[in-house]
């Protein structure tokens, strides 16, 4: 007898187990099968027609023409604008992304320690940012005349002598930017990290109570990260995603484009030649480098916490 193969399954097997499985919850695959049919109509069509069209010359006018690796060429060796935008796009991605998911993680395990009433206030108050078109509320609050929040508060203080001009000022476009988008980024990634804590099994914290835990920290460390495996890899995915697309709030803050180029991020430069130029094999070119620093980042993500994964 072949010890090898005894536990294993048929392919045929394998396929009539996953058939049952889909039947056993058809109400769910029914309730997602609208959202699917949006998904792949304007996600993932999109995604894979741009591969090929980042090869051709394409205005949306006249049919493609495939130029083959031209349009790299001129983004690394001759589009010094887009140089420009990977630095502020990694400059984003430095502090959008590490400090924003540590932010959520903390937020989240803050708010988790709540009486419930003040769990779903506190949720909400965070979360409601990522919703709402809060620009011009922080436009508002750095305003570049005397009038505006953050002009008026250091006027008072005696800390500047005349209106700093927040948006515009090449030196503090960008600052704003970052702070404006860490407000707005706890979105759904907090949202699964507070599900993650209130999905942990409380009968944990008592068994580690009796292997000797003493702390709140030692079972932060040793029974809530681990425990939270799948909703730490979704609000990092999450967190990436945002950090690397960032282009929106420059462009609703600021202006585009933003002076001497300092909020010009990739999905900015993207923008501009595929909706503003309409050089559409151009801009897909800037979206395949994107990608593939974003699945860059992920697949590091994915192996730092893969041990939590299990």
């Amino acid at each position: 007898m072949d010890l090898a193969a005894v536990g294993k399954r048929s392919k045929k097997e394998n396929r009539r187990l996953k058939w049952l499985a889909v039947k056993q919850n058809k109400e769910c695959y029914f309730m997602l099968f609208p959202f699917m049919i949006f998904f792949l109509i304007f996600t993932i069509i999109p995604v894979v027609m741009s591969v090929p069209m980042g090869f051709t010359d394409f205005n949306m006018v006249q049919l493609p023409k495939f130029v083959g690796l031209s349009n790299f060429y001129t983004l690394f060796l001759s589009d010094k604008i887009f140089m420009t935008s990977i630095r502020v796009t990694l400059v984003f991605a430095i502090f959008t992304g590490p400090i924003s998911y540590v932010l959520c993680f903390v937020l989240a395990w803050l708010i988790n320690e709540l009486h419930p009433k003040l769990k779903t206030i506190f949720t909400l108050v965070f979360y409601a940012p990522s919703m709402a078109n809060i620009y011009t509320i922080w436009q508002i609050i750095f305003s570049g005349d005397s009038y505006g929040y953050m002009n008026s508060i250091l006027l008072n203080l005696g800390i500047i002598s005349s209106p700093v001009q927040w948006l515009t000022d090449s030196n503090t476009i960008l600052g704003v930017t970052i702070v404006v988008q860490m407000w707005i980024s706890l979105g759904a990634g907090f949202l699964a990290l507070r599900a993650g804590f209130q999905n942990i099994d409380r009968s944990q914290y008592e068994a580690g109570a009796i292997e000797g835990i003493k702390n709140r920290w030692q079972e932060l460390i040793y029974i809530t990260i681990p425990s939270m495996g799948p909703q730490l890899m979704f609000a990092a995915v999450m967190q990436i995603v945002s950090s690397f697309t960032a282009g929106t709030v420059a462009q609703n803050l600021v202006g585009f484009p933003s002076t001497d180029y300092k909020a010009h991020t990739i999905m900015t430069h993207a923008y501009d030649y595929g909706w503003v130029r309409y050089e559409m094999g151009y801009a897909s070119a800037i979206c395949m480098v994107l990608f593939v620093a974003m699945y860059v980042c992920n697949r590091l993500i994915s192996k730092v916490l893969s041990k939590y994964m299990d």
